[in-house]
């Protein structure tokens, strides 16, 4: 009796094998984490940016359309972008102001890409409430944000006004003397 009741081996067609049972909850975890996944996934991938979306992530824009002193705005990923051809005074102003008491400290080589002086790619959003400045306002040549007061040098950099930030550039890259790909 004694050898029944107390650490006796009970019979495996029983169902008590440790073994088989080890196995049977493995694959019952992994049938509900396959299944939990299969659910998770259709709301995980909405997440993801829609083919649009992708389609505005860069663009490719053409500067033989943008004459010496002019600027183009593009749309780009929903905010506006300037693209500017600047003229030789403006690239002058620019540098010879590099060395000025600016809120956001930068210098007008470290805002164009090297070679390339005269193409200064900006976003056109004002660095205060998002409105878009015009050019050819202010005292510096530059922009300036009607809505605040907000006034950018022919660099895109703050001045004057409750702007706290220079105009943002963009990364972008050239791909010939006349294309630029932006973004």
């Amino acid at each position: 009796m004694a050898d029944t009741a107390v650490g006796a081996k009970t019979d495996p067609a029983q169902g008590s094998d440790p073994s088989r049972r080890d196995f049977i909850y493995i694959a019952t975890i992994a049938v509900a984490a396959g299944g939990a996944a299969s659910i998770a996934w259709p709301f995980i991938d909405q997440m993801n940016p829609s083919a649009d979306t992708l389609a505005l992530a860069s663009i490719e824009f053409d500067l033989s359309k943008v004459p010496v002193g002019q600027q183009v705005t593009v749309k780009w990923r929903g905010k506006p972008l300037f693209v500017r051809n600047r003229t030789p005074a403006e690239i002058a102003a620019a540098v010879k102001d590099d060395h000025a008491a600016l809120k956001d400290p930068q210098t007008d080589a470290e805002r164009v890409k090297p070679g390339k002086a005269n193409w200064l790619v900006l976003i056109g959003s004002c660095t205060h409430l998002g409105c878009v400045p015009t050019f050819g306002g202010g005292a510096y040549g530059g922009w300036f944000c009607p809505c605040h007061g907000s006034v950018y040098d022919t660099s895109g950099r703050i001045r004057q006004g409750p702007a706290p930030l220079n105009l943002a550039v963009p990364e972008y890259a050239f791909l010939s003397d006349t294309k630029v790909k932006i973004g």
